[in-house]
């Protein structure tokens, strides 16, 4: 397998970010008024900017601005900041610098001011750079994160055992590439899937503090570095790519892509054992314990209900001559997409032909059926998230000291342990190791005695749903308040994790 074939071009979704000024508040598009101001102080859907970037040169760029209902940033002849659709081909476009303490600036194209605020109202009309015109970037990306070096074709990979994190992972299958990017005060901390932050020393600790605060520099195109704002860069070190401080990188070791951490998957058959790759590409129900290939990245789109599962090959499952499933497929070969139906947290695969992919005797995967049995139905279980991190229409799922009840609206999340149950079901922790209860009246506390039964199906690459144990799906509610008391699957039903 090539390494080069885990590398892609970035997704929409990895090229936004939140801008915030030097009062702290974040760059927002008002609906009502069809304006742009900074007074809010999270990060929401109305602070989220997608930066388009036309030309690139070492440290600037020029670039547009868009928000996520399609419309641009747009500077008028007066100085003053709307939100709409270019009228010429350089209206609304800024020239974007970055700045070695990590801020942006943006100057009109046009007029040659820049874009800056007092704190609430937005405008351009100053040419002279000062501080006010200095712009944070905060990547609008979902928490849970993966870390690519293109330099090295390798993936960050915590070591909990040695306390350090190497990059040396060429697929990101493990719960170990995965790790939690908190933003406070202006500063990132690096979490791993083991609950430890990676520190100034190189090594992990248990707790976040200055040692673990790191600065970081945003490109578009979710190139990052992070640095500990004294001159040191984090960068892969040694023959044995130990990631640490130091002050002389090489080739852009500093530089890393910034993605979703992917969603990998087991498939477990109706007699209890994992489909794995057997010599190369042949697909069996063959191992009764999980191996690395056993493993399958689950890629939906989010528009779709077409499913790819690519193997740790680095080839996608698709469906060849007679009716055989191997693992030899290309991205976008047709044979390799399969239709998906959930079945009480149990997935039911459909090739392209219209039958569904079972188990034959000798354990080999076949697309025979023209009617789904017990032999279609396979159960599914997250193989690389031992926690889950929602992030639904208004914020993240968390806890607030000022409600006993979880809430859907928070700016930093909440993890939720997983326990597995049966195939699709697990067992809701929270932080402090007690269980998610749920009221009668829908809504949950994280304090709970006893373990709940959460159904989970995935409905994209990194979208679910959960049912709850009263029988409605999860949602999320404008209130700020987490319920359930949906029964049909909605917008407001769908959670990104």
């Amino acid at each position: 397998m090539e390494e080069v074939e885990w590398t892609r071009r970035p997704k929409p979704e990895e090229l936004r970010v939140g801008l915030i000024s030097w009062a702290g508040s974040y760059l927002t598009f008002e609906a009502y008024k069809n304006t742009v101001t900074a007074t809010a102080k999270g990060l929401g859907r109305r602070q989220t900017w997608e930066i388009l970037v036309s030309n690139e040169h070492d440290a600037q760029a020029v670039v547009r601005l868009r928000g996520l209902q399609g419309l641009y940033l747009l500077c008028e002849a007066d100085g003053s900041l709307c939100y709409g659709r270019p009228r010429t081909s350089h209206h609304g476009c800024f020239l974007l610098r970055f700045h070695r303490n990590g801020k942006w600036t943006l100057q009109c194209i046009i007029s040659g001011r820049y874009l800056e605020s007092d704190g609430e109202d937005v405008f351009c009309n100053s040419r002279v750079l000062s501080a006010y015109h200095m712009w944070t970037p905060r990547p609008a990306l979902h928490v849970h994160v993966i870390l690519y070096s293109p330099v090295n074709h390798c993936y960050a990979r915590a070591d909990p055992t040695m306390g350090r994190v190497w990059v040396d992972a060429p697929v990101p299958c493990l719960e170990e590439c995965g790790f939690l990017l908190h933003f406070q005060d202006g500063c990132y901390h690096l979490e791993t899937s083991a609950h430890f932050f990676l520190s100034h020393l190189d090594r992990l600790v248990p707790q976040p503090s200055t040692q673990t605060a790191f600065h970081m520099q945003v490109r578009p195109g979710g190139l990052v570095a992070l640095s500990d704002g004294e001159g040191g860069m984090l960068y892969p070190q040694g023959s044995r790519l130990l990631l640490g401080l130091g002050s002389n990188p090489h080739r852009g070791e500093e530089w890393f892509i910034l993605q979703r951490c992917p969603t990998w998957v087991s498939l477990r058959s109706k007699t209890r054992k994992f489909l794995s790759i057997i010599y190369d590409v042949e697909v069996r129900a063959a191992s009764e314990h999980i191996t690395p290939m056993s493993l399958f990245q689950f890629e939906c789109d989010d528009e779709s209900p077409a499913l790819q599962l690519r193997a740790a090959n680095g080839r996608y499952l698709a469906q060849r001559h007679h009716r055989t499933v191997v693992a030899n497929g290309h991205p976008m070969e047709a044979d390799t997409f399969f239709r998906v139906h959930w079945n009480c947290g149990r997935i039911i695969l459909q090739s392209p032909s219209g039958r569904f992919l079972g188990i034959i005797d000798n354990g080999l995967l076949m697309a025979n059926a023209t009617v789904p049995g017990p032999r279609e139905e396979f159960g599914i279980r997250l193989a690389n998230r031992p926690f889950l991190v929602l992030r639904g229409r208004y914020g993240y799922v968390g806890t607030s000291s000022e409600h006993d009840l979880m809430k859907c609206n928070m700016d930093q999340p909440d993890c939720i342990h997983l326990l597995p149950c049966c195939q699709g079901i697990y067992h809701f922790q929270a932080q402090g190791g007690a269980f998610w209860s749920i009221t009668s009246f829908g809504t949950f506390r994280p304090w709970g005695k006893f373990a709940l039964n959460f159904c989970i199906e995935l409905h994209g690459s990194n979208l679910l749903t959960v049912l709850a144990p009263n029988g409605f799906y999860m949602r999320s509610d404008r209130s700020g308040t987490l319920l359930a008391d949906s029964e049909e699957i909605t917008k407001d039903c769908i959670w990104e994790f």
